[in-house]
């Protein structure tokens, strides 16, 4: 049964193996090849090892790596150079022993960054050829590459707007300085190197000194007007052991007026530009000693610096940017020809429709975030305020004290991944995670006053798990809207799982770690958090949606975690007990739970106890009672345990996404034998239930991977662990630590095939062995896999008898048009539709919604099919020569707006009353 395990010769490489004590010292004893101890290799080989200064030991290990490679990479025999050269860059990166710079290796070869990180990747063919380590610096290379081109492609747009026409030379050198400075500031002032917007704000710091020191004939009349006389003063603080002198003003710096014109052309926050200004860079320009210099900054010194720093880092030369250097920038590729709809039948306003690119998006996430909060105070609001002091105990002060503690904790963190100078920026990001934490308070206790018809929430109001929860999820819902909180690197951390030590980042769960808050507490929240705030993009919904997937693969899982108490106290309380009945997998899972029913009620009866009106429980769930009340028992009725209502929900959701990713790799590995997908649910199901302990410190797809190669193993199904691996990574959200850094015992770390062999076939020997006999355990139903309830806030409804229109909720009282793509348009009703001839343009866009015939053009001819639909604003008559009654027709629209509106209405009510149905 145990898999053999196969061998590429690199065990070296492994975390789990301990390096021989000599590495370090024969590399710090032998920086320089020599020629004469690898006669043994291909004489191109040790050349571009001395090309790139590496160590006798660094050839030595590369050399075997390569061999070892060699035969199962038959696909790059003719390119073997570039083998060498990813080889090497592995072997370098694990050792930490690199002599070379990254650009510096991809000119050796002469090879694109892509292509050169898609290769070393392709090297992983057996589990212990690439470490985590390694592919933690790819990942990094990657996010870095995409952020700083995205820059550059926004610089070189910029300058454009901002620079005249000028001889070439003297343009030149200006922007190739401004980018080069940039790129210097970037790499002092921040650590997270790869923060889209920080970085952002702080290009248009550079490009501010620049405007304002460049002579004014090189300058766009915009920007020549924009330039002030009077500036805004750059305080800069003194240093130690000056006697504890005042901060003394330096030369006039911030020019404001040119400032605001640079946010306002980019969409950019001012406040936070300023911010950014007046601490990162400012220090910056004194470390440089810029502040006093009255002309532009010197091309050779600031170019000599950066050099300096590109060397040190021993990363990419992002100058080449400049050059449209083929080691950075791909080549061009022929832009596909897109339709789109004439001009003529646009709005004037609408001609032009708008490339989102990265900076673009995520100027505008932010715009659409701060314009939701912005008569949001820092304070409760007046119904907040009503809602505390109907409590029992007033918890304002409470909240106020923890949000007072838990704001310079937030801050000091988030400087220290970011930058040290970025405190007041994590200030500005804690500030607007209170006031969406004040908002959705409040939208959800509206909520509660009306399912419950209660206002005093004293229970739920005093409990600090519910706050410090909520507030962390309004905080990472404004760090993912800066960018800073992502899942490029698969939910995994480089800093704290087997990545480049030292380096943090801002990734989910690092919020959980500064508030000092449990995964399984965090999860209660994000379901309710989304209901109550539908103003909410689809990407944040989805990123809050990814954490929560993550909470339930390993985070919920660590040894810390509650849920272990939880689980214990379920299965202690009887064998017939269980987190989630199997019989309950194919009902679909009611998505009726509320954060007062997973906070306030950490158990539930399985009887029906308290009506939702009683006193007793006055600011608690429907049907279930105050968590100090025990739960009264029927006479001559013997005492029944009490199900944990948050775990239940839990596990209710752990099935549904363990059989869908289950479902997935069977579809790749496993489509000529269907039967055998039930058989693996059975038992992956079985050990979630029944041997919980092993998810502890682990992710939920080693347990997935486990059983499927334990059910093929008895049912003679020839499927090996590389071939499982292998697609595994195909599969979305998915980092090779899952397979590569698995628990065996306490401290000590291996391979899927290891935990396989000396955990997972131990615990479950017996149970595997029982689906090879004649009669095999039962099969656990099916989950019923329901659409994503976080779906319907953004999601808009079809109105019927309508191929092209569609209602959705109304998000905010924004203008339609800040939110809405140039190509389209939005109607707010309620809101007034601006000129006169904008109520016909509407009208007769709708009486056209239901053709998908392009108009005949004034020429005639046949029509056209269209590929996609559109509007049509134009006011033709429609085919035939008959003129449609726009006005009756948008009376009918707006009738089935009506119907799909009260069908709405409807529904929620029923969702409703089956939810107390279900309490009861």
């Amino acid at each position: 049964m145990p898999p053999q395990r196969r061998s590429a010769g690199m065990s070296q490489n492994k975390e789990t193996k301990k390096r021989p004590e000599s590495s370090s010292t024969d590399f710090k004893t032998s920086t320089e090849l020599s020629v004469k101890k690898h006669r043994d290799k291909d004489a191109d080989f040790v050349t571009l090892c001395t090309s790139l200064h590496v160590s006798d030991l660094v050839c030595d290990r590369t050399w075997k790596m390569y061999k070892g490679l060699q035969e199962s990479l038959d696909e790059f025999a003719e390119d073997q150079k570039r083998l060498w050269a990813a080889s090497l860059f592995a072997v370098v990166t694990d050792m930490d022993a690199a002599s070379f710079t990254v650009t510096q290796v991809l000119k050796a070869v002469s090879m694109n960054l892509k292509q050169f990180l898609a290769l070393v990747r392709k090297l992983d063919i057996n589990l212990d050829t690439i470490s985590t380590k390694v592919n933690s610096a790819l990942t990094r290379l990657d996010n870095k590459h995409d952020v700083t081109l995205a820059l550059y492609q926004k610089f070189e747009k910029t300058c454009k707007k901002i620079f005249a026409e000028a001889p070439e030379s003297k343009e030149s050198e200006i922007t190739r300085t401004c980018w080069t400075m940039f790129l210097l500031a970037k790499g002092k002032a921040l650590q997270m190197e790869d923060d889209l917007v920080i970085s952002f704000q702080l290009l248009l710091c550079t490009l501010e000194l620049f405007i304002k020191r460049c002579p004014p004939d090189m300058l766009q009349p915009l920007y020549q007007s924009a330039i002030s006389k009077v500036q805004i003063p750059v305080t800069r603080t003194s240093r130690r052991n000056q006697n504890n002198a005042k901060a003394r003003p330096v030369v006039p710096e911030v020019d404001m007026q040119l400032l605001e014109t640079l946010c306002k052309e980019n969409q950019c926050n001012v406040d936070e530009v300023k911010n950014v200004y007046q601490t990162s860079f400012s220090a910056f320009l004194v470390s440089l000693d810029l502040l006093k210099a009255p002309g532009l900054p010197q091309a050779s010194s600031i170019n000599q610096q950066y050099e300096e720093h590109y060397l040190k880092s021993r990363d990419i030369d992002a100058r080449l940017f400049l050059d449209s250097d083929e080691t950075l920038v791909a080549p061009k590729v022929d832009p596909v020809q897109v339709e789109r709809t004439p001009k003529k039948n646009m709005l004037e306003e609408d001609a032009m429709p708008i490339h989102q690119t990265p900076i673009r998006a995520a100027m505008n996430s932010i715009q659409q975030l701060r314009g939701d909060l912005i008569s949001r105070g820092d304070r409760p609001s007046t119904n907040l305020v009503t809602y505390f002091k109907n409590c029992t105990v007033d918890p304002t002060r409470d909240v106020l004290k923890r949000l007072e503690t838990m704001g310079p904790k937030f801050s000091q963190r988030f400087a220290e991944a970011v930058g040290p100078r970025c405190i007041t920026l994590g200030k500005q990001r804690f500030t607007l995670g209170v006031k969406l934490y004040y908002k959705v308070m409040e939208a959800m206790l509206k909520s509660e006053e009306k399912r419950l018809s209660v206002q005093n929430f004293s229970k739920l109001l005093n409990d600090p798990t519910f706050h410090t929860s909520l507030l962390a999820c309004a905080l990472e819902v404004v760090m993912a809207t800066y960018g800073e909180s992502s899942f490029k690197t698969g939910g995994y951390n480089n800093g704290r799982c087997g990545g480049i030590p030292g380096e943090a980042d801002l990734c989910f769960p690092w919020i959980l770690d500064v508030l000092n808050l449990s995964a399984f507490d965090f999860y209660k929240v994000i379901e309710s958090f989304i209901k109550a705030d539908v103003t909410l993009s689809k990407d944040i919904v989805k990123h809050l949606e990814t954490c929560e997937n993550l909470i339930m693969e390993r985070i919920a899982w660590k040894t810390d975690s509650p849920l272990f108490e939880l689980l214990k106290q379920e299965h202690e309380g009887g064998a017939v007990e269980q987190a989630e009945a199997p019989a309950s997998f194919n009902q679909p899972l009611q998505h009726n739970h509320t954060a007062a029913d997973l906070y306030l009620s950490p158990v539930r009866p399985c009887l029906r106890i308290v009506p939702p009106e009683s006193p007793a429980t006055a600011g608690a769930p429907a049907a279930a009672p105050a968590p100090s009340q025990p739960a009264p028992q029927a006479a001559g009725q013997n005492p029944r345990h009490l199900k944990s209502n948050s775990l239940s929900l839990f596990y209710k959701k752990l099935y549904r996404l363990a059989y869908t990713r289950l479902k997935m790799l069977c579809s790749y590995l496993l489509s000529p034998y269907p039967e055998l997908e039930p058989i693996i649910w059975t038992l992956f199901q079985h050990t979630l239930q029944h041997k919980y302990e092993l998810m502890r410190d682990r992710h939920l797809d080693q347990l997935m991977m486990s059983a499927m190669y334990a059910i093929c193993k008895v049912k003679s199904v020839d499927l090996r662990f590389k071939a499982i691996v292998s697609s595994y990574k195909n599969m979305p959200n998915t980092n090779q630590e899952t397979f590569k850094h698995v628990l065996i015992a306490e401290d000590h770390y291996d391979s899927i095939i290891v935990f396989y062999n000396q955990v997972f076939m131990q615990r479950l020997k017996t149970n595997i062995l029982q689906y090879a006999s004649t009669r095999p355990p039962s099969l656990s139903p099916i989950p019923q896999i329901p659409c994503s309830p976080y779906k319907f806030p953004s999601s808009p409804l079809r109105v019927p008898g309508s191929s092209n229109v569609y209602i959705s909720p109304m998000k905010s009282t924004r203008s339609p048009g800040i939110m809405t793509p140039r190509s389209r348009m939005l109607v707010s009703i309620g809101e007034s539709f601006g000129t006169p001839n904008r109520f016909q343009k509407i009208n007769q866009m709708v009486s056209s919604g239901d053709r998908s015939l392009k108009r005949t053009s004034d020429h005639g001819g046949a029509p056209k099919i269209l590929k996609r639909l559109r509007f049509d604003v134009d006011g033709q008559d429609e085919p035939g020569g008959s003129k449609s009654d726009g006005d009756s027709t948008l009376i009918q629209r707006l009738n089935d707006l009506t119907s799909a509106r009260n069908r709405m209405q409807e529904q929620k009510m029923k969702e409703d009353a089956e939810s107390r149905k279900e309490h009861h």
